[in-house]
C-alpha cells in the first residue's frame, strides 16, 4: 500500500526506485561492498561476487529454454537466445525491477507461434516491434498499474490455457512426431501419434522429464551438492549424453550461420489483424511481465539472506524497458519478451542483490550463442520439447487453483482457461473478463432476505449486498413486521447503497414512530451502522455507502434506544465500540499484512511530519497503510531548531531516528487549514512583540505557550518584508491564519535542514524535503512546487490533481 506523499501523482515515483539497485540498497546493508551499478543508465566494472554466480545460475536454467520455446513457436532456434540476451541487457539496464529476468517466455508462445503460421517469421520481428513500440507509450501514459487490475483468475486460467496449449503441441514432438496447428487438431491427432512411436525420440524424452522432476528431489549430501545445477541444464546434459553414447538417430538443433540470420520486414497482411497481433502481444506480455514484477517483490520482502535492501518494482520504468527490449529483439530477429517468473526466482534465490546479475546472464547467452554453437548442436529436438512441455504442465499451478477455489472465481478460472485453449489467447482473456463481469453482477443482485419471530421478537436477515435491486423485495418483508413489534435486522453483506439506506431509514422512523424498536447488527450480532435521524451526532453522512460502523450516544438516542441500553447493559464507549468494529472488519484483512511487519520489522520510506488536528486523517489523505509512513504529529506541526530550549526532544529523536535508522528517503511537512495553532500565533498567545511591550510578563508560562515559541519564526517570517508570501496555486491565501499554515510549512523545513542528520543525507543526495499543505473543508492537498523548497524561488503550493486508479495488491 504505497503513501503517494511525495509527489504529484499517484504513481510511485520515489527517486531511488528510479535507481538500477542503488545508493539506497548499499547504505542498508550493514557493512556490505559496494555494489555499484546506481546511475541508472550503466553499471561499475566492480561486480558483486553475489550477483556473478546467480548470474550463471539463471543462464545455465535460460540457455535451454530459451532454444526450446523457440522451437515450441516454430521460430528459428537463435530467435530463443537473441531474446534471451537482449532481455537480460537492456531490461537489466532500463527496467524497473531490479532482480527481474526477462527474455522469450512460454506465456507468449502460442500467440508467436500463431503469428508466425499466419505472418511469416520476418513480419512476426516487425509486430514485436510495434509491440515494443505501444509499450513504450503505455509507460509514457502511466498505466502499469492499471494493468494489474485484471482480476487473478483470468490471468491464472489464461496461462493455464496456455500451458495445456504448449503440453499438447509439445507432446507430439516427444512421441517422435509434428504437432498441428490447433489444440483441437493436436488432441485428435494423438491417437495416431500414440500408434505410431518413435522409440528413440520417446527414451530422450523420457531421460530429459525423469531428470527434470527427479534433481530436485535428490536427497543427501550428495544430493544437496549436485542440486546446485540448475535442473533444466542437467535434463538437457544427460539426455543429450545418452543420445550421443548411444548413437540415436534424432532431429537436433542447428543454429545457422548469424549471416543468414532473419531480420524483420515490412508487416504485410490485413490491417486489422495486424493491430489486433500487436495489441495481443502488447497486453499478454505486459501483463504477464507486471505481474512477474510484483511476484518478485514478494519473493525478495521474504528473502533472509543476503540482508540488502531492494527497491521495490517501479512499474512504469519497468514496462518501458520491456518495451525497449522487444524493439530491440524484434529489430535483431528475436522472439517477443517479457518477465519470467521462474527465471527470475531462481536469481533471487540465487542470491542476487542488483540488476548486475540480471544484465551477466544476457551477456553470458550472448557469448554463448556466438562460442558454442558446436555443442549446442547436439541437443536433441525431443529434449528441447520434453523441457518445453513440463514447463506448460506446470503452468496449471496447482497453488493457483487452491488460491481461485478459496475466493469462489473457479468459474472463471475453468472459462479462461477453455477460451484460451479453443479460440486463442486475446479471445480467450475477453471471454474469461465477461464471465468475471457476469460473476460479479450476479453476486451484486444475488441478496436472500428471510423474516422469523421468536418471543415477540421479529429477527430479519440479509445476506448478500444490499442495492437498489433488493429494495422491493426488502420492503415487501419490512412491511409485513407489525408496527409495534420488536425488531433485528442482520446485515451480512459488505456494500449497502444509497437507495437500500434510505428504504432501511425511512422505515425504522416508521417503525419506531409507532412504539416498534429496530437494532441492526451483523452477522455476529454485534450492532453495526444503524440508519438514523438527522441528530444522529455519531455517525458522519457518508457513513451509510462507506461501510462505516459505529455507535449511537446514548445522550442523543431515542427514548427506545436508551430503554433498549438499560435493558441489555450496553454503555460502550464510542472508542471502544470502534476498536470492536476494528476487530471484527479491518483486522481480518489486515492481520496477513501486519504479521510480515511484525516479523520483517518496518521500513517505511517517508517521516510525515504532520499537526495533531484530528480532522488531519494522515491515512486517508496518503492512501497509506501499516509499514508505509513514519508518522509524527504535535501541536502545529513544528520542527524545533537544534540546540532551542524546548524542553522536549521527542522531534529531534524522532527526526534521528528516521534518517539515521530507518534511512528514510524523504520528509514530508504537512500544515492544514484551520491550525488553531497559527490562530492562537497570531492571537498573540506567545509573541516575542508582546513580551517587549511587557504583556504578561509575569505570567507563568503554560506548556502550549512554550511550545509555540518554536512557531515565532514562521509569524517572523510572514511579516518580513524579504520573504515573498506564500500562495497556493496562483491565488493569495485566503486570510492571515492561511497565510501563517502555509509560511510556517516553508519555515519548518528550513529547521529541518539545520538539523545534522538531514544536512548529512541532504549533501549526500539521498534525502528529500517536501512541503504539503491540506485544505480540510475542501478536502484538496497541495504541495510546494520543487524550486521553492530550496528557498530561492517564490513560495507557491501546487494543487495535486487525481491520478490514474491503481490495484496495489495483486496476487502473482
Amino acid at each position: 500500500m504505497p503513501a503517494c506523499v511525495p509527489h504529484r501523482t499517484n504513481d510511485q515515483q520515489h527517486h531511488d526506485r528510479d535507481e538500477p539497485d542503488g545508493s539506497r540498497s548499499r547504505s542498508r546493508s550493514r557493512g556490505g561492498p559496494d555494489r555499484g551499478g546506481g546511475s541508472g543508465t550503466g553499471f561499475r566494472l566492480r561486480i558483486n561476487g553475489a550477483d556473478a554466480t546467480a548470474s550463471i545460475t539463471v543462464f545455465l536454467i535460460a540457455l535451454p529454454l530459451s532454444l526450446g520455446i523457440a522451437l515450441a513457436t516454430g521460430a528459428p532456434l537463435q530467435a530463443g537466445l537473441v531474446a534471451a540476451a537482449i532481455g537480460g541487457i537492456v531490461v537489466g539496464l532500463l527496467g524497473g525491477a531490479p532482480l527481474q529476468v526477462s527474455g522469450p517466455a512460454a506465456g507468449l508462445t502460442v500467440v508467436t507461434a500463431d503469428l508466425i503460421q499466419q505472418y511469416g517469421w520476418r513480419t512476426t520481428c516487425a509486430i514485436t516491434v510495434l509491440a515494443g513500440l505501444a509499450q513504450l507509450v503505455l509507460s509514457m501514459l502511466r498505466v502499469a498499474r492499471s494493468a494489474l487490475a485484471v482480476s487473478p483468475a483470468i490471468v491464472h486460467g489464461m496461462l493455464a490455457g496456455i500451458g495445456v496449449t504448449i503440453a499438447l503441441a509439445q507432446l507430439h514432438i516427444v512421441l517422435g512426431g509434428t504437432p498441428q496447428s490447433s489444440a483441437i487438431d493436436n488432441v485428435l491427432g494423438l491417437p495416431g501419434q500414440l500408434a505410431n512411436l518413435h522409440p528413440a525420440a520417446l527414451s530422450v524424452s523420457a531421460l530429459t522429464i525423469a531428470v527434470l522432476l527427479a534433481w530436485p528431489r535428490l536427497p543427501g549430501r550428495t544430493g544437496r551438492a549436485v542440486r546446485t545445477i540448475p535442473a533444466a541444464l542437467a535434463a538437457a546434459a544427460l539426455a543429450t549424453a545418452l543420445a550421443a553414447a548411444a548413437g540415436l538417430r534424432l532431429p537436433r538443433v542447428d543454429l545457422p550461420s548469424w549471416q543468414s540470420h532473419a531480420l524483420p520486414e515490412l508487416p504485410d497482411g490485413p490491417v486489422l489483424g495486424l493491430l489486433a497481433a500487436v495489441l495481443t502481444i502488447t497486453l499478454v506480455g505486459s501483463v504477464e511481465s507486471l505481474l512477474s514484477a510484483v511476484a518478485v517483490d514478494k519473493l525478495v520482502a521474504a528473502r533472509k539472506k543476503p540482508a540488502v535492501r531492494i527497491p521495490r518494482a517501479n512499474l512504469d520504468r519497468e514496462l518501458r524497458g520491456q518495451g525497449a527490449a522487444n524493439i530491440v529483439s524484434g529489430a535483431l530477429g528475436g522472439l517477443p519478451v517479457t518477465g519470467v517468473a521462474v527465471r527470475s526466482s531462481a536469481n533471487v534465490a540465487a542470491g542476487a542483490v542488483s540488476r548486475q546479475s540480471t544484465m551477466l546472464h544476457g551477456l553470458w547467452v550472448a557469448l554463448a550463442a556466438l562460442l558454442l554453437v558446436p555443442v549446442l548442436d547436439l541437443i536433441p529436438l525431443a529434449t528441447l520439447a520434453a523441457l518445453v512441455m513440463v514447463v506448460g504442465v506446470q503452468m496449471v499451478n496447482i497453488t493457483h487453483l487452491r488460491s481461485v477455489r478459496r475466493n469462489r472465481e473457479m468459474l472463471v478460472y475453468a472459462a479462461t482457461m477453455a477460451a484460451v485453449v479453443l479460440t486463442g489467447v486475446l479471445e480467450g482473456v475477453a471471454i474469461g473478463v465477461a464471465v468475471a463481469v457476469a460473476v460479479a453482477l450476479h453476486r451484486l443482485t444475488r441478496t436472500r432476505i428471510t423474516v422469523e419471530e421468536r418471543d415477540g421478537t421479529y429477527r430479519i436477515r440479509v445476506r448478500g449486498q444490499l442495492t437498489f435491486l433488493a429494495v422491493p423485495r426488502l420492503s415487501r418483508v419490512l412491511s409485513k413486521v407489525p408496527h409495534d413489534a420488536d425488531t433485528v435486522v442482520e446485515l451480512d453483506g459488505s456494500f449497502m447503497d444509497h437507495a437500500a439506506y434510505e428504504a432501511l431509514h425511512d422505515w425504522q422512523a416508521g417503525h419506531e414512530a409507532h412504539g416498534g424498536t429496530a437494532v441492526f447488527t451483523g452477522r455476529s450480532g454485534g450492532r453495526i451502522a444503524e440508519p438514523a435521524s438527522e441528530s444522529h451526532a455519531c455517525c458522519r453522512p457518508w457513513t451509510p455507502w462507506r461501510n462505516h460502523h459505529c455507535q449511537e450516544h446514548p445522550a442523543t438516542a431515542s427514548p427506545g434506544q436508551r430503554q433498549r441500553h438499560r435493558q441489555h447493559g450496553k454503555h460502550l464507549h464510542q472508542l471502544a465500540s470502534g476498536i470492536s468494529s476494528f476487530q471484527r472488519n479491518t483486522a481480518p484483512l489486515v492481520r496477513d499484512e501486519l504479521a510480515r511487519l511484525a516479523r520483517e520489522g518496518q521500513r517505511p520510506s517517508h517521516l510525515f511530519l504532520t499537526c495533531a488536528d484530528s480532522r488531519l486523517v494522515t491515512s486517508m489523505i496518503t492512501a497509506s497503510g501499516p509499514g508505509d509512513l513514519f508518522t509524527v504529529r504535535n501541536v502545529g506541526n513544528l520542527v524545533p531548531r537544534p540546540g532551542a530550549e524546548s524542553g522536549d526532544d521527542s522531534v529531534a529523536a524522532a527526526i534521528e531516528y528516521a534518517v539515521d535508522v530507518l534511512e528514510v528517503d524523504s520528509i514530508t511537512v504537512c500544515g492544514h487549514s484551520g491550525c488553531g495553532a497559527m490562530q492562537a500565533l497570531l492571537n498573540g498567545i506567545q509573541s516575542d512583540d508582546d513580551e517587549g511591550k511587557g504583556k504578561n510578563k509575569d505570567a507563568p508560562r503554560t506548556p502550549l505557550q512554550r511550545w509555540l515559541r518554536h512557531a515565532q519564526p514562521s509569524l517572523d517570517r510572514m511579516r518580513s518584508r524579504h520573504h515573498s508570501s506564500a500562495r497556493i496555486s496562483g491565488r493569495l491565501p485566503a486570510d492571515a491564519v492561511e497565510q501563517l499554515c502555509l509560511t510556517n510549512v516553508v519555515q519548518q523545513l528550513e529547521h529541518l535542514r539545520a538539523h545534522e542528520a538531514v544536512a548529512r543525507r541532504l549533501a549526500e543526495g539521498r534525502l528529500q524535503l517536501h512541503g504539503m499543505y491540506f485544505h480540510v473543508g475542501e478536502a484538496q492537498a497541495y504541495l510546494l512546487a520543487d524550486d521553492a523548497k530550496a528557498g530561492g524561488a517564490e513560495e507557491v503550493f501546487d494543487r495535486v490533481t487525481p491520478g490514474p486508479p491503481a490495484l496495489e495488491n495483486t496476487s502473482a
